[in-house]
């Protein structure tokens, strides 16, 4: 019971000073505060990096030329670059020239940067080799560790997709040529089963064939048989032919025959001369008649009856003279038919003359009747199996041709080579690696932090050191000093103390952490530059708001952590952070510091140590202006830490 009322005299009087003293309590309010600002500046920019990698600008640079395959053509750079587009995963910038994106990654105007070669479609498609695609992802460790790791992380995101996608199309191709090797097996069973049902006919045809050609072997043997029979009978045809000689007329009488037809021919001819001759006669008596006519009609002495009488006569004439004309032209066709019959009856003295030698001759050649049957029914055996034979022979080439087209179908159904995916088996499984690049190498993860550690540093350094005196307190003898150089004389000692700090970061860096520094002169440059900066803003945040100052001061510490882009790119913070990251001094010491430990930004420090010289200056116009300053004898001055 003493102890807790101890306790509460205590409380009970330290509460007073709140009561006395409002600022004081002011003051309390916002220290309650600071833990919670603190984690939630700090977790809020790291709370959902991936939400924000569309803001992190990432070059592509296309210079794939494409691939024919298999009487296709390929572009996969343009197909890796229209996926990435569609994704929206970065922000990505399309450039033309390889140098040219190189440099922006160096200058930190891109986190890193797709380069797809020209060869790259001729090396991913055909798999021949594992990683022969090979795609440069190219970043800059000293620009941004984490932006460098994030590159990595989307090269082998890149590798694995494409690789996917590339085996999808290939699965495709061989799926494809499977289905049309089904169906060629399709088309080759069907020419296989007409190929076999044309050797079924085939089969029946030749059996067939085989039954007419014995059929023809039969009636080729009844024919040799009547042939025989005809010869015989021929003989007998020779005896007939003997008795025809003897029944036709003798030669004499062929001759008187022959003989009195030339007589007739010549006598006929005879006769139509005579005709002529009578036709010239009764033309001219005709002619005389007519003329005695005329003259009767224009006589005065004789009579009527006579000059009737004389016309009478000359038509009688006249008729005549026309029979006689046709009585001519009967007897000249009479003379010709004399004159063939003539012929005729010559030529047929002379044929029969020559039959009847014929007849001699071909005596004995003529076969019986009975023979000459046998030998029509061996020819008609003949005929009916070479109709069998000619059937089965149709039937044989209908077979034989359905067995063309089967096999025609078979030899078009079998492909010249069976399609097959080239390359090796791992080439085709990983037929592109993406091939990562780094600039501004950072020798450990370690190393990658310090750009954003050591700044960070140095400003809690300065802060501490503000710590060390009264900030706003001057001997009574500075009253009439200009106020920079109350402000500068105020800072002078504090300044030493960070200068020794900086000096003692550079030893542990380069004797205990042995980081690779490629410019040590700028590197010692930057942190001292940074360090007055810092402790100049500390200061003046002090001068104008008191020890309430230094709790803005540490708040402000957390704020650029989160806003400067040493671990993550800022990009990924969100947009509040990467809208005032370029406003804030420790952005442009973790630029110069990665410049010159690195060699990140092309190694280009100077502009960002001037940004940070610059804020600097604003912070000592801050001090000179903002605030009051209390003034007290020098004896009043006191430590403001209690040992």
């Amino acid at each position: 019971m003493k102890l807790f009322l101890q306790v509460l005299t205590i409380a009970r009087i330290e509460a007073q000073f709140f009561a006395r003293h409002p600022k004081l309590l002011l003051a309390a309010a916002v220290v309650t505060l600071v833990p919670a600002l603190y984690a939630l500046i700090y977790l809020s920019s790291l709370w959902d990096p991936a939400a924000h990698t569309g803001a992190l600008a990432v070059g592509l640079v296309n210079l794939d030329q494409g691939f024919s395959y298999r009487g296709q053509e390929f572009n996969v750079g343009q197909e890796v670059v229209a996926t990435l587009k569609t994704s929206s995963r970065f922000g990505f910038r399309d450039y033309a020239d390889e140098q040219e994106v190189r440099q922006a990654v160096r200058q930190g105007t891109l986190a890193f940067a797709l380069i797809i070669p020209r060869d790259f479609s001729a090396h991913a498609i055909p798999g021949n080799q594992v990683g022969g695609g090979k795609p440069v992802v190219f970043a800059s460790e000293g620009n941004s560790f984490e932006g460098a790791a994030i590159s990595r992380h989307f090269a082998e995101t890149l590798g694995q997709q494409v690789n996917q996608n590339l085996n999808e199309r290939r699965w495709a191709l061989a799926l494809g040529n499977a289905a049309d090797a089904q169906r060629s097996v399709e088309r080759l069973r069907d020419g296989v089963g007409q190929l076999q049902h044309g050797a079924r006919q085939l089969s029946r045809g030749a059996e067939q064939t085989a039954a007419g050609a014995k059929a023809v072997a039969s009636g080729s043997a009844h024919l040799s048989s009547g042939v025989g029979q005809l010869t015989a009978g021929v003989k007998q045809l020779g005896a007939g032919l003997k008795a025809m000689d003897a029944s036709l007329p003798p030669s004499t009488e062929l001759v008187r025959l022959k003989t009195g037809a030339e007589t007739l021919a010549l006598r006929h001819g005879e006769m139509v001369r005579g005709m002529a001759e009578l036709q010239n006669g009764s033309r001219r008596l005709f002619a005389g008649l007519s003329l005695l006519r005329d003259e009767a009609r224009d006589s005065l002495f004789i009579p009527a009856t006579a000059v009737d009488g004389v016309e009478q006569l000359a038509d009688g004439m006249s008729r005549i003279d026309t029979g006689l004309t046709s009585a001519w032209d009967a007897q000249q066709k009479l003379a010709e038919g004399a004159s063939l019959l003539s012929s005729g009856v010559d030529s047929l003295t002379g044929g029969m003359l020559v039959m009847g030698n014929g007849i001699q001759t071909a005596a004995g050649a003529i076969p019986e009747e009975r023979l000459l049957d046998e030998l029509a029914a061996g020819a008609g055996g003949l005929a009916s199996g070479s109709n069998e034979v000619s059937g089965a022979t149709r039937q044989l080439a209908r077979g034989s041709q359905r067995i063309a087209q089967g096999i025609e179908q078979l030899a078009a159904s079998l492909p010249a080579a069976l399609p097959k995916l080239d390359g090796s088996p791992q080439g085709l499984a990983n037929s592109v690696q993406p091939l990562v690049e780094t600039d501004a190498v950072v020798g450990n993860s370690g190393s990658g932090f310090a750009p954003n550690v050591l700044p960070g540093a140095l400003w809690l350094g300065a802060g501490v050191a503000v710590f060390l005196l009264h900030v706003r307190v001057l001997p009574r003898h500075a009253l009439y000093f200009s106020r920079p150089a109350q402000l500068l004389g105020k800072v002078c000692l504090p300044a030493g103390v960070v200068l020794l700090q900086t000096l003692f970061l550079l030893a542990m860096v380069h004797y205990i952490l042995k980081i690779h520094i490629v410019s040590p002169g700028a590197f010692a440059l930057t942190l001292g530059v940074s360090a007055l900066t810092f402790l100049l803003i500390v200061f003046a945040l002090t001068r104008a708001f008191g020890d309430a100052g230094k709790g803005l001061a540490m708040i402000l510490l957390a704020v650029q952590l989160t806003s400067s882009g040493g671990i993550l790119p800022v990009e990924l913070s969100g947009g509040l952070f990467m809208h005032i990251s370029p406003w804030l001094p420790l952005t442009w010491a973790v630029r110069a510091i990665k410049a010159s430990m690195f060699g990140a930004y092309a190694g280009a420090w100077a502009f960002p140590l001037l940004m940070v010289a610059l804020a600097g200056l604003i912070a000592i116009l801050m001090g000179c202006v903002v605030g009051r300053w209390r003034f007290v004898r020098p004896g009043h001055i006191g430590p403001t830490v209690d040992f």
